[in-house]
């Protein structure tokens, strides 16, 4: 009997698996952090026979090759790919056995990457699961815009018939088990729902259900912005990823910590918003541990600038160690725990802001205030409804575009809190005077702040 594992990266919104029968299993698109996944195979007690990748990966850096060396696997990987270490070059229709019985067929999908691959489980010849990476998603499809402009539209011709031929070759009952889709930027469009099949995505995903026109210009006019770091995970796992060293940071003291600032290093603050409001270390940057940590701090961070972690506990700072390797971010260059008063010096003043709601925001109005309000939504966010005189800055361009915030007191918001924290606290480490907005951006217009679809989205200059 098969089973198949998943092995969740939240963080990324991604999933590896696990799948194999009683005495071995297959690896798909192995995250870079492979203690879980060598971990898995254990509880199963089964041996790691092969190691798959669907595609090389533009939003985290894979652990396949080291998972292959440690294990003994053989690593399977598209021949198209072109890559700088000695794999086993994958072609369409190859058969893999994986263990009695159990075999793994692979299936061209070209759309998110030219060389995308599925691979299709079968069991005494029957299709069981159908790994399908970035190409069909619960819902969606994988974005077609991560690899060359000039190939876009062309990819994303292929996405739809990469998704007919799924469609078209496997039973309605078959799993669909995409790598992308769980609120990773890789995704098209963020699709619900955590599982699904072929007959369920035959019925509703735009690919399947839609003329190939359609789909591609739909396709092509929702997609959003890529994240700056996502530059560099296709090279990294086509050079062949470095082993992974997770042997905690050097412990920084308050000196180091202000020496490291005033050098125009990158201080993180990984608490809670709540926390940081209340008081932090001048000029550190909030970025909560709990949240998409190595999305937006990747993102933001000028690549391969030092960083210095602060938390409140070590394991704190291992997760978000963890976190930041998966999408090769290296080592921090120091950590502390403890609190804002371990941070700072005893004669240095610990940083405050404050936060706020939208009905907060619409009371500073009425009591003509005149407040800034500044969005830093994605431009896709904004074209849905904005407040009426905000400044929208997508918070990925924040950090170059200090500069067009207009004078006076920001009220920052998001569609959440959490982006406007970040947001908030860059603001802080400026010397601006700055209000948090805490809160879910469908309060807004409740509260009587006009919001109202724009004529266009903010880009920058």
């Amino acid at each position: 009997m098969f089973f198949v594992d998943t092995i969740e990266t939240a963080g990324l919104g991604n999933r590896s698996y696990l799948a194999g029968g009683q005495r071995a299993a297959a690896v798909v698109d192995p995250p870079r952090d492979i203690d879980r996944v060598i971990a898995a195979a254990a509880r199963r007690g089964v041996r790691i026979a092969l190691v798959v990748e669907t595609h090389l990966h533009n939003d985290y850096v894979t652990g396949g090759l080291e998972l292959a060396r440690v294990t003994g696997a053989r690593y399977l990987v598209p021949a198209a790919a072109q890559v700088s270490f000695d794999r086993v070059a994958v072609a369409d229709g190859d058969i893999t056995p994986v263990d009695d019985g159990l075999a793994l067929r692979a299936l061209a999908t070209p759309g998110h990457t030219p060389h995308h691959t599925s691979y299709v489980l079968a069991e005494a010849g029957r299709d069981v699961a159908a790994f399908t990476g970035g190409s069909l998603l619960i819902g969606s499809v994988g974005r077609p815009d991560l690899v060359e402009p000039r190939l876009t539209a062309e990819l994303a011709r292929a996405q739809h018939a990469s998704a007919h031929r799924l469609a078209a070759e496997l039973a309605d009952s078959v799993p669909v088990l995409p790598t992308h889709g769980f609120g990773s930027f890789c995704s098209s469009s963020q699709a619900e729902g955590s599982a699904t099949t072929i007959g369920d995505e035959r019925r509703r995903n735009d690919a399947l259900v839609k003329d190939v026109d359609t789909f591609v210009a739909e396709l092509l006019a929702g997609l959003d912005d890529i994240p700056a770091y996502y530059a560099h995970m296709g090279p990294a796992n086509a050079a062949g990823p470095a082993p992974l060293d997770l042997t905690p940071p050097r412990r920084a003291d308050a000196e180091e910590i202000s020496r490291r600032l005033a050098a125009g290093e990158w201080v993180v603050d990984l608490r809670s918003r709540v926390a940081f409001a209340e008081g932090h270390v001048a000029g550190s940057f909030n970025f909560e541990g709990d949240g998409p940590l190595a999305t937006y701090l990747a993102w933001l961070i000028p690549w391969g600038r030092p960083v210095t972690l602060l938390a409140s506990t070590a394991a704190d700072i291992a997760h978000a160690q963890r976190e930041l390797s998966r999408v090769g971010m290296g080592r921090p260059v120091a950590a502390a725990t403890g609190g804002p008063e371990d941070w700072t010096g005893p004669a240095t003043a610990l940083r405050s802001l404050r936060r706020s709601d939208f009905a907060g925001l619409a009371a500073a109005r009425e009591r003509g205030e005149d407040p800034v309000v500044l969005d830093v939504r994605r431009n896709t966010e904004h074209l849905g409804g904005a407040i009426a005189g905000a400044v929208h800055i997508p918070l990925h361009e924040l950090p170059r575009r200090l500069g067009e915030v207009p004078p006076g007191v920001v009220w920052v918001h998001c569609a959440g809190g959490a982006r406007a924290a970040i947001a908030a606290s860059m603001l802080d480490a400026a010397g601006r005077e700055v209000v948090a907005v805490d809160d879910g951006f469908g309060a807004a217009a409740g509260a009587g702040l006009g919001v109202a679809v724009p004529a266009t989205a903010s880009s920058a200059p």
